[in-house]
C-alpha cells in the first residue's frame, strides 16, 4: 500500500517544499537490509510523525538524515540541493539536530555549559565568557518558556527539564530540522504537555520536526503528517487529519486494531478471590483503598498521573510502607514486605524496567532467574547449566526474539525486555501479577504479544492487576476497571460502562459511581 500524499493541500495551496529529503535510500548491515528504497521528506513548519514497529528502520533513517550513517544507495537533499553529510557535525552545521531517547548531556556540568558545549562564547583573551554564556542560555530557556537557572547542575534536573536543555542546545546554533526519538518515553502528564507546547512554538518558527513515537494518541494530538515504516520500507505517508488509529495500526502490523487485543473470557460471578485488599493507606498518596482480584481476570487500574496508582501497587507488594489489610489466598497480612509478597505468590513488574526491573549488566538467563536463585543453586553455589536452561526455556515459552541465555539483556528491544521481566516474575507468581505500565515504550506488535501472554497467564488461573495510562489498553484488556482519583478509588466500571468517557469522568471528578471496594463489589 502506498498512501503518499503529494500535490496541493486541501485549501488549494501548494505545500511548502521539503527542508530535508531522501530518495531511494538503501542501508545494509551484515545480514540485514535496514532500509530498502526509502523516500521521505519533511517540510518547514510541520511536525512529521514517524511510526512503525521496532526494527522497521526508523532509527536507521534518522541517523542517515543526521549524518551518523552514510547510505549505500540513494540521494539526500537539503533545501533542494544534493548533499552528502560527512559526519553528524556536518549535518548539525546545516541545522539538523537529533535528540535521542537516551539524552546526551554532561550531568556534572551546568545547564549553560551543556547548551554551549563546543561553541562557548569567548572573551578577548580567548577564555570562556561565563557571564555571556549564562545570559545567552537564560535567553534561550526563556524563549522555550522554561524556568531554569543556567548555573544549575544538569544532573540535578528532572528528565523533562533535561529534555528542554537538549532542545535549547539545538537552538544555540541554527536549527532547521529537529529529530526527536521517543521523547515522552520517560515523562508524563504536565511534562508531556510542556514539551508539546515548545514543539508547537518551534513549528511556528518554521522548524521541520520529525517525531518518532509508539504512542498513537500523541500523533493525533501533535502531528501534521505521519509516515509509516515496516521491515525497512516506507508503507505510506498521510495527513494525520485524514487517517485513523485503526488505519495506522493496520499499516504498521498488517492487521486490524480489533485483532490486537485477545478475546475476553466470560467470567462467572463468585470466582475465587486471590487477593482482597481493605483500607490500604500508603503515606499521603493512597487513602483507604479496597479492591479484589479474582482468578482468571485482569483488573485495570486507571487514573490521572499522580492519582496514586503506582503507590498503590508498591504498597500492595511491600515496596512502600503501607497500612491496611492485604489478604492473599486467605492469608491476611497487615504489614507487607517484598519477601512476604513473593512468598504469598505475588509478582510485580515495575513501571521503569531499566532502573527498577532489569539487571542491565547481567545476561538474559541471569535476569530470568533473579527471583529464583535457589532453584539454580546447590549448596549456595549457582549452577550455570541450570541457569542457562531456565533462560532458554523462558526465551522459547515467551517468544523473546533475538535473545540468547548468555546474551545481554541491554541489547533487546523494549518489548522483549518486558517479556524477560514477565518470565522472571511468573516463576514465583502463583496468585496475582501486578503490571505497572506493561507496554510503555514498546511497539504495537510487541504490545499484541504481551497482551496475548497476559491472557495466557489468566487462563492458567492467575489474576492480573494492570496499571495503564493508555485508555484504549485499559478498555481492551480489562475485565473490570478501578479508577483512582486523588489517592482514592473513585469507582469501578465493567461491561458497557468501560468507555473512555466514563473512565475520564471518574478520574477527573465528573461522576460518582457507588460500586467501589473489595470482593463484595464484584457483582457482574
Amino acid at each position: 500500500m502506498n498512501a503518499h500524499i503529494a500535490g496541493v493541500s486541501g485549501n488549494g495551496v501548494a505545500p511548502p517544499p521539503d527542508v530535508i529529503q531522501v530518495s531511494g535510500i538503501v542501508k545494509q548491515f551484515p545480514g540485514v537490509k535496514s532500509l530498502d528504497d526509502v523516500s521521505f521528506g519533511v517540510r518547514g513548519g510541520e511536525i512529521h510523525a514517524l511510526v512503525g514497529e521496532n526494527g522497521a528502520g526508523k532509527s536507521t533513517l534518522m541517523k542517515v538524515l543526521a549524518g551518523a550513517y552514510l547510505p549505500d544507495e540513494g540521494a539526500l537533499c537539503f533545501d533542494g540541493q544534493p548533499v552528502a553529510w560527512k559526519s553528524p557535525a556536518d549535518a548539525k552545521a546545516h541545522g539538523v539536530h537529533i535528540i535521542y531517547q537516551e539524552l546526551v548531556l554532561f550531568p556534572q556540568s551546568s545547564v549553560a555549559q551543556n547548551i554551549f558545549a563546543g561553541i562557548e562564547p569567548r572573551t578577548r583573551l580567548g577564555t570562556i565568557d561565563h557571564r555571556a554564556m549564562n545570559e545567552r542560555a537564560a535567553t534561550l530557556l526563556h524563549e522555550l518558556g522554561v524556568q531554569l537557572d543556567p548555573r544549575e547542575r544538569v544532573g540535578a534536573l528532572s528528565v523533562a527539564s533535561q529534555q528542554m536543555v537538549e532542545i535549547a542546545k539545538a537552538m544555540a546554533s541554527e536549527i532547521r530540522v529537529l529529530i526527536l526519538d521517543e521523547p515522552t518515553a520517560v515523562i508524563a502528564g504536565k511534562e508531556v504537555q510542556l514539551l508539546f507546547e515548545r514543539l508547537r512554538v518551534l513549528r511556528a518558527r518554521g522548524v521541520a520536526i520529525i517525531y518518532i513515537s509508539h504512542r498513537l494518541d500523541e500523533i493525533f494530538e501533535l502531528c501534521d503528517r505521519v509516515t509509516v515504516m515496516k521491515d525497512g520500507r516506507k508503507i505510506g505517508t498521510q495527513a494525520v487529519s485524514e487517517t485513523t488509529r485503526a488505519e495506522l495500526v493496520r499499516m504498521m502490523v498488517g492487521r486490524e486494531m480489533k485483532d490486537i487485543y485477545p478475546p475476553k473470557p466470560t467470567l462467572a460471578p463468585g470466582g475465587t478471590v486471590l487477593m482482597n485488599v481493605e483500607g490500604l493507606q500508603v503515606g499521603n498518596r493512597v487513602v483507604d483503598a479496597s479492591l479484589a482480584v479474582r482468578a482468571g481476570e485482569i483488573v485495570g487500574l486507571a487514573g490521572m498521573v499522580g492519582s496514586g496508582r503506582t503507590e498503590l501497587a508498591s504498597g500492595l507488594f511491600g515496596a512502600l510502607p503501607a497500612r491496611g489489610t492485604v489478604e492473599v489466598r486467605g492469608a491476611r497480612h497487615t504489614r507487607m514486605t517484598p519477601a512476604t509478597a513473593i512468598r504469598l505468590g505475588l509478582g510485580f513488574v515495575t513501571e521503569d524496567r531499566k532502573s527498577e526491573g532489569l539487571l542491565m549488566y547481567l545476561n538474559v538467563a541471569q535476569n530470568v532467574t533473579a527471583t529464583t536463585l535457589r532453584r539454580v543453586s546447590r549448596f549456595g553455589l549457582l549452577r550455570a547449566k541450570e541457569e542457562r536452561t531456565a533462560g532458554a526455556d523462558a526465551i522459547r515459552e515467551y517468544g523473546i526474539a533475538g535473545a540468547r541465555p548468555a546474551g545481554s539483556v541491554a541489547t533487546l528491544s523494549g518489548g522483549n525486555q518486558q517479556k524477560v521481566l514477565i518470565s522472571r516474575w511468573v516463576r514465583v507468581c502463583t496468585s496475582v501479577l501486578i503490571l505497572d505500565e506493561p507496554t510503555r515504550g514498546v511497539d504495537i506488535g510487541a504490545k499484541a504479544e504481551i497482551y496475548r501472554l497476559m491472557r495466557e497467564l489468566t487462563h492458567r488461573g492467575l489474576g492480573i492487576l494492570m496499571i495503564s495510562s493508555e485508555l484504549q489498553e485499559v478498555i481492551g484488556m480489562s475485565d473490570r476497571v478501578l479508577v483512582m482519583r486523588e489517592g482514592r478509588i473513585a469507582g469501578e466500571l465493567s461491561g458497557q460502562q468501560m468507555t473512555e468517557h466514563d473512565i475520564m469522568a471518574l478520574a477527573t471528578g465528573g461522576a460518582q459511581l457507588a460500586q467501589t471496594g473489595g470482593a463484595d463489589a464484584y457483582a457482574h
